[in-house]
């Protein structure tokens, strides 16, 4: 049955919906011809492709544009390229058709798939939000994962050796708050931890500060699917891309031979160093987590989306 078109949810003309969906598909092809080159290659970047492999997302996901919940795709009239576009995403899933032939995400069928998920994320992003930003971590996550361990993740030399690089772990204090990083301690490690979360603690714990927590706002993106806004997706691809490569700079991997320069948090220079580029990318985060919560605050309705 058609989806009543109401006066919440505008229409774009299809002159516009499909200049942005070419744009989309540009900015995302840019983003990812690095990535799909090295596939045709086999070779593999242990700094960007993270971002596809854990999160998961795929260069043609990334190229998929959608206007996000609220907006529906304007018909055709008379438009044969647009007319074939509806026609495609009219069978998509969650889509339907409205009463004017305009295509949309049907927020009732998404929330039957995914209303837990849509609660749970929405409480996430509000609550990590409000708290403070705390920017003493330094980075010792990436330094726990191999604490007293003979073999590492990443085939990349250690910068300080195994030995320095316990020292480093040891006098200093490691304060994760962040479930996905804590989960990857060495057994060693996690006892020096002076949080010990959990997957159900982690709307208790994430903070905005937390690097791996403002990567994880391309999980958001990721989950919500066509709920999110293609723009909002790619900017949330670029801050977890441009955050990696601080996440990696300030492990104990020795990058040199990739192009990166350490940030040496051993050091007072490489600790005031991470810590500026940690404060800037909360900075930025912010906005794109407002974006986010106001996507699943406006599909649970009510004063989370006002």
């Amino acid at each position: 049955m058609p989806v009543p078109t109401t006066a919440s949810l505008p229409a774009l003309a299809p002159a516009d919906w499909l200049a942005r969906a070419d744009r989309h598909a540009a900015r995302a092809d840019g983003l990812t011809a690095a990535r799909r080159a090295r596939r045709e290659r086999r070779e593999s970047d242990p700094v960007e492709d993270f971002l596809f492999e854990y999160y998961p997302v795929r260069p043609g996901r990334l190229r998929r544009w959608h206007p996000g919940f609220g907006a529906a795709l304007g018909p055709s009239e008379g438009d044969d390229a647009a007319a074939d576009v509806l026609t495609e995403r009219a069978g998509w899933r969650w889509h339907s058709r409205t009463e004017s032939g305009a295509v949309t995400l049907d927020s009732r069928a998404y929330l039957a798939d995914r209303e837990a998920g849509v609660r749970w994320l929405d409480e996430l992003l509000r609550r990590t939000a409000d708290r403070p930003a705390h920017l003493g971590c330094l980075g010792l996550h990436e330094w726990a994962m191999v604490y007293r361990q003979r073999e590492h993740r990443h085939a990349l030399p250690l910068r300080l050796g195994q030995a320095g690089t316990d020292t480093v772990v040891e006098s200093h204090p490691v304060r994760c708050s962040h479930f996905d990083a804590f989960r990857f301690f060495t057994p060693e490690a996690r006892p020096l931890n002076r949080h010990q979360p959990e997957r159900a603690t982690q709307p208790d714990l994430e903070q905005p500060g937390c690097l791996h927590a403002n990567m994880d706002l391309l999980k958001a993106a990721n989950i919500l699917g066509p709920a999110c806004p293609g723009e909002l997706l790619l900017d949330c691809f670029e801050l977890a891309r441009d955050i990696r490569v601080l996440d990696m700079r300030a492990s104990p991997y020795d990058l040199r031979a990739l192009g990166h320069e350490p940030v040496t948090i051993e050091t007072a220079e490489g600790r005031a160093e991470y810590v500026a580029a940690q404060r800037a990318f909360a900075e930025r985060a912010a906005p794109l987590r407002a974006r986010l919560a106001g996507v699943t605050g406006a599909l649970l309705g009510g004063s989370a989306g006002s």
